[in-house]
């Protein structure tokens, strides 16, 4: 069989443990033997972040923003257990909060829909897509544990010499807690065109919420600066039939359950980190959800939704056979070669991200599948295969598809 030819290389970001495992048989059996590709190639493993001083996250995504397309493998964020566990010099940041900062990037989350797996609740009829803001807020805080009687101040020191301006947040008594978090109008403005126009492209309603009754300022920031973009943009939105729609963010989280779905909500940072792993959740399993960094000038960058998967990996190093679902991941590469493809108007590179997304879910439909998915499934499937059988079951499909 001739191999198709990647035009231009993809940023290649390698993650950690039982996803990295993964991630190289997918490159073995499902993309290698069909495809001449080549890859910027950045090991964003936790031991290598360590040795670089983290400086390896910040090329990949310098690379990214060259390239214009990545897909990454999942990576973990450490805890103080890991910084044991890794012997790190710290806790490094999470690199993908790191990735998302340097390229001012929107994440868009959509569950992967199989006839055989239906929707936990029975009004979803069509796929709910996440966007979240993935810059600021609680992810790029400043936190402080008080440790007796005194006053805490949010103080805002003008550059041009003016006075500072001084809020009491709270004379303690005793022990406490504070945080200071933060955002810009031009990272949110970017926010609202990234899912103005992901909503174009989807041809889906847009919805937004916050909790504006209550914060009066930072959240009623975000609505205010939201709206005026969807007011510059309304020319293009009426052309595309895409109507806005603003409440309140626990308004949303009740329609959202009643609602038959076919719309792009978009949330808050934090809302939407929350949001998207109840949808997942709903609509099947996190390893059924696909994500997408995209950046205000079309840069794009995908993964799977879902962790590292430690407890299997764990098992695969005790040598035990492991049932871990690849579909994400693999959904990661078909996500970034299809817009590869489009980009370099290379129509066989997407033909073959389309047909192997295919070979996936049919074989999923079919009844072979990992162990996650076999009580979610209608009918239940007793028998499951193990990683390497469900990855060489789609590459069988696969090939025939390519004749």
């Amino acid at each position: 069989m001739q191999k198709i030819h990647v035009k231009t290389p993809l940023v290649e970001m390698d993650g950690d443990e039982m996803t990295r495992i993964i991630w190289q048989m997918i490159k073995d059996e499902l993309l290698k033997p069909f495809l001449d590709m080549r890859t910027i190639y950045f090991d964003l493993g936790l031991k290598h972040r360590d040795d670089t001083d983290d400086q390896v996250t910040l090329e990949s995504a310098q690379a990214t923003a060259e390239y214009g397309v990545a897909v990454k493998c999942a990576t973990i964020t450490p805890n103080q257990d890991r910084v044991v566990e890794y012997n790190l010099k710290k806790a490094w940041r999470s690199p993908n909060g790191t990735i998302r900062g340097i390229l001012d990037g929107t994440v868009f989350r959509a569950p992967i829909i199989l006839k055989n797996i239906k929707p936990m609740l029975r009004t979803w009829q069509k796929p709910i897509i996440i966007g979240r803001h993935a810059y600021g807020d609680v992810y790029r805080n400043q936190e402080f544990k008080v440790p007796g009687s005194g006053k805490a101040e949010l103080v805002f020191t003008p550059t041009d010499g003016g006075e500072p301006v001084r809020l009491t947040i709270h004379d303690f008594n005793g022990p406490g807690v504070i945080q200071g978090i933060h955002n810009t109008e031009k990272s949110i403005r970017s926010f609202a065109r990234a899912c103005i126009q992901f909503a174009i492209a989807q041809k889906m309603p847009l919805w937004f919420a916050t909790k504006d009754t209550i914060s009066k300022t930072y959240h009623a920031f975000f609505r205010d600066v939201f709206q005026s973009e969807v007011d510059a943009h309304k020319a293009e939105l009426d052309a595309a039939g895409i109507e806005y729609f603003y409440t309140l963010i626990d308004d949303a989280v009740a329609r959202v359950i009643r609602h038959e779905g076919g719309f792009l909500w978009a949330c808050m940072n934090y809302d939407g980190d929350v949001m998207s792993d109840m949808l997942a959740t709903g609509f099947g399993s996190l390893a059924l959800m696909t994500s997408v960094l995209v950046n205000p000038d079309g840069i794009m960058e995908f993964e799977a939704a879902h962790g590292t998967v430690q407890r299997h990996y764990y098992a695969h190093l005790r040598g035990e056979k492991t049932s871990t679902n690849a579909t994400a991941s693999i959904f990661a590469w078909t996500g970034g070669l299809a817009r590869r493809g489009e980009l370099d108007e290379t129509p066989d590179v997407v033909a073959f991200a389309k047909a192997l997304e295919a070979a996936v879910l049919e074989t999923i439909e079919s009844g072979e599948m990992t162990k996650d998915l076999t009580q979610l499934c209608e009918p239940p499937v007793k028998r499951y295969l193990t990683t390497e059988e469900f990855i060489l079951a789609v590459r069988q499909r696969l090939e025939a598809k390519l004749g």
